[in-house]
């Protein structure tokens, strides 16, 4: 292909040309899909059920599981279509939509748990203020800039990917990713590379560097904590979002950063699934084992759904 204008379409070749490896793909995905549905959405129903769990970090639980469930939703499907119907396809504005949502909805994650690293600090470093200083409104506006925030980077980091001359559709991999797009350019994308790197790098290291402050913050005041069970509930607290930044911001930014190899990796595509499917399907499980309340919530759910049919059909 010569020039931008013939590319209308890309063939993503992320998985095998064998049927039945394409089918395995299917139904792994499939699993994994269902998964990640299930989870997020008993967490937001919990959460938006339940008045008592209707505080600030509930709150932001909740809006991370929503962009977990956008998350999953841009790549996996589509992957699974082309799995189940023997194609490789993506149409050119499909690509386009996918590199935008993808961005928005990892930036948007990022940004998320940042302000969800904040929400922890003042909690354990300043309960006494906590509820003046987490309050509604408060909350709102964070979770308003942050998708300021997401919608300028995905707008900016899309334009500037798909401006340049593709020579080629091919495409190493299972999604439209952006360093395996910008390898397709015949164009010098050295300085879009460059920029795009720099926008990511301050965003993702600035907010990382904050998580770091909060949390050494944050240690520091479990330290000082008189008794051993209120130190324990407080890493407990803190425990899951720990867990959850340290796996997303690791295999996120080893997969924008590393260079792209010249030929299609098994390395690549594990990358790419520990970033964009693996944190969005894990993440109702870490917070739901870690956190007694919605585990009572959930039993409590399950009982009332459940239990009270079987005793309802049992009196009658």
């Amino acid at each position: 292909m010569s020039n931008e204008s013939s590319v209308t379409e890309f063939l993503l070749l992320g998985f095998s040309e064998v049927r039945e490896l394409q089918l395995l793909h299917f139904v792994l995905f499939l699993v994994i899909y269902l998964a990640a549905l299930i989870g997020n959405l008993l967490i937001i129903t919990l959460i938006a059920l339940e008045d008592h769990l209707h505080t600030p970090m509930y709150f932001f639980l909740m809006i991370l599981s929503i962009i977990d469930l956008g998350s999953i939703s841009v790549t996996i499907p589509k992957a699974m279509a082309n799995s189940l119907m023997n194609t490789r396809l993506i149409p050119y504005p499909g690509c386009v939509a996918q590199v935008f949502f993808l961005l928005l909805f990892l930036i948007l994650e990022v940004a998320l748990l940042t302000v969800m690293s904040y929400d922890l600090y003042v909690a354990i470093c300043d309960p006494l203020h906590y509820e003046t200083v987490m309050n509604r409104g408060v909350c709102i506006q964070m979770a308003a800039i942050s998708w300021i925030i997401g919608l300028l980077y995905a707008t900016l980091h899309t334009g500037s990917t798909f401006s340049v001359t593709f020579c080629s559709n091919i495409i190493d991999q299972f999604f439209c990713e952006i360093p395996h797009l910008l390898k397709l350019s015949c164009s010098d994308s050295y300085l879009i590379e460059v920029g795009a790197l720099a926008i990511s790098g301050f965003l993702v290291i600035g907010c990382f560097i904050f998580i770091i402050l909060s949390y050494v913050q944050i240690f520091r005041a479990v330290l000082r904590i008189p008794s051993v069970q209120g130190r324990q509930k407080a890493i407990s607290t803190c425990l899951p979002h720990l867990i959850v930044v340290s796996m997303f911001i690791s295999t996120g930014s080893f997969a924008y950063l590393k260079p792209t190899s010249s030929s299609p990796s098994a390395t690549d595509l594990v990358i790419a699934v520990a970033y964009a499917v693996v944190p969005q399907m894990m993440n109702p499980v870490i917070y739901s084992m870690r956190n007694r309340e919605i585990k009572a919530m959930l039993w409590k759910m399950i009982d009332q759904r459940i239990f009270s049919k079987e005793k309802l059909i049992f009196h009658q």
